[in-house]
């Protein structure tokens, strides 16, 4: 019988090293494949992949479910932890472009993996380019609305339109529904 996940992390969260082991087996692949996709180095993301298990081990026990499942707060965390390091680097241009070819890269973990970044790869495709370029700037690269319109030489409102239109937009395509 397989543990659930919210099981295993109130396991690492009353200090079960074994519920901890387990924890990280079952997510690391889809941890290193979101850091991999964000960076875009092995090494950032091997990084990013142990500073985000440190961190859920840290903050275990402020899990609330009811904010989204193991796998979003997990997957949360290890975003806002690739965007730290893009934010590091920010000196050195990078091409949202360049987002989305990784994306199609086969990660360690194999065709789960995989299969979901060419989905949301497709479903960006699928929406328009300004909106999709918005997305990926921003959900991605951690750039605010202003810096997007500042970058995109277009008002405030206009960014945070589509930024909001390309989320809403990639949540039809992809089935996403509240729940």
């Amino acid at each position: 019988m397989e543990v659930s996940d919210e099981a295993l992390l109130a396991g690492m969260a009353a200090g079960d090293q074994e519920a901890a082991g387990v924890f990280v087996r079952r997510f690391k692949a889809r941890v290193y494949g979101l850091a991999i996709a964000i960076v875009g180095l092995s090494t950032e993301a091997e990084e990013i992949a142990q500073d985000t298990f440190l961190r859920a081990w840290r903050y275990a026990g402020a899990y609330d479910p009811r904010r989204g499942s193991v796998a979003t707060w997990l997957l949360t965390i290890t975003r806002n932890a690739s965007v730290d390091v893009l934010r590091i680097r920010r000196e050195v241009p990078v091409d949202p472009g360049s987002l989305l070819a990784a994306l199609s890269l086969s990660y360690d973990g194999g065709t789960e993996q995989l299969a979901d970044a060419l989905r949301l790869r497709s479903a960006l495709a699928e929406i328009p380019r300004e909106q999709a370029t918005s997305v990926v700037l921003s959900v991605f690269f951690g750039l605010t609305a202003a810096e997007i319109a500042s970058r995109d030489g277009i008002p405030l409102g206009t960014a945070k339109t589509r930024i909001r239109s390309g989320l809403l937009r990639l949540r039809d395509k992809l089935g996403v529904t509240d729940g």
